[in-house]
């Protein structure tokens, strides 16, 4: 299973793929006027220093946002709300002048994107990662922090009064039993906020237990999910961490065709060997 602790992995692969899809979700819940609402079951820190000792002990960014900071300026007009969302946080880098110093976690892509009157919850149980969180959005009046379970979170405030928004699971994986708990935390998003758009991340690695996690989804019922996946090594590579996916129910009009013209600029970028593969399908319709 993974150990991801997430300074140590920030803007890597798995996180381009992650990123760009929760920007496109929020992007297209920002192009209607009435607010929305975003839960994030388990946000991490906010901000990861990509010059701190845990960032370069295992630089993987320089695999992932780093292979495409410097070709920002050719990057599908779709992935400008992601790429904005890091040139956020690095203001001397734009256009990829420099080397990047900073990469937002997810709580940051969205703040980026939210409007006056949007609104945001934050859940997260690990202690260090809670109190830097914490400080990252402090005195913001559109977001919450919470030190707690995520999953209990999706019970406690869902549905919200906002009636549009978004749910984003992003579990570490860190033991066989996350897997379910991801799939029913899914299914619980669903079944109390039947409307909203839901996103769950999850690893590629050689133990299909991605596969396994589609099957149970759409054995549950629920409706309208769309599959990203992007790998950069063989899936039954035994390396460890091949690529990742986005589950998405719920996702805004021609997402799927969207995605589909992202992915192949993304993996011809992140895999220069051709190594992996990308994927968008539908694995349940209306």
């Amino acid at each position: 299973m993974l150990g991801y602790r997430h300074i140590y992995h920030a803007g890597n692969f798995a996180d381009v793929l992650k990123h760009a899809a929760l920007a496109l979700l929020v992007e297209a819940l920002a192009r209607k006027p009435k607010p929305f609402f975003v839960l994030d079951t388990h946000a991490g820190a906010g901000r990861y220093d990509l010059s701190s000792p845990e960032a370069r002990s295992h630089p993987e960014f320089q695999d992932g946002i780093g292979r495409l900071w410097g070709r920002a300026a050719t990057a599908p007009p779709a992935l400008s709300p992601y790429l904005e969302a890091v040139r956020a946080l690095n203001p001397a880098c734009a256009g990829g002048r420099a080397a990047l110093r900073a990469y937002p976690g997810s709580p940051r892509v969205v703040r980026h994107l939210m409007r006056p009157g949007d609104r945001m919850v934050l859940c997260e149980r690990h202690p260090a990662d809670h109190t830097r969180l914490k400080a990252e959005l402090a005195g913001d009046p559109q977001v919450g922090v919470h030190h707690r379970d995520g999953y209990e979170a999706i019970k406690a405030f869902l549905p919200p009064p906002e009636h549009r928004g978004l749910v984003l699971l992003d579990p570490a994986y860190e033991v066989p039993a996350e897997w379910q708990r991801a799939a029913e935390g899914l299914e619980t998003a669903w079944r109390r906020w039947p409307a909203g758009a839901l996103a769950l991340w999850y690893p590629v690695m050689a133990q299909s237990a991605h596969a396994k996690l589609h099957a149970r989804v759409v054995a549950a019922g629920l409706r309208r999910v769309l599959l990203a996946q992007l790998a950069v090594f063989p899936e039954d590579s035994p390396a460890g961490l091949n690529g990742s996916g986005v589950l998405m129910v719920n996702p805004p009009w021609r997402l799927d065709q969207t995605l589909a013209e992202v992915l192949p600029w993304l993996h011809e970028r992140l895999s220069p060997q051709g190594a992996g593969g990308w994927r968008v399908e539908w694995l349940s319709g209306e």
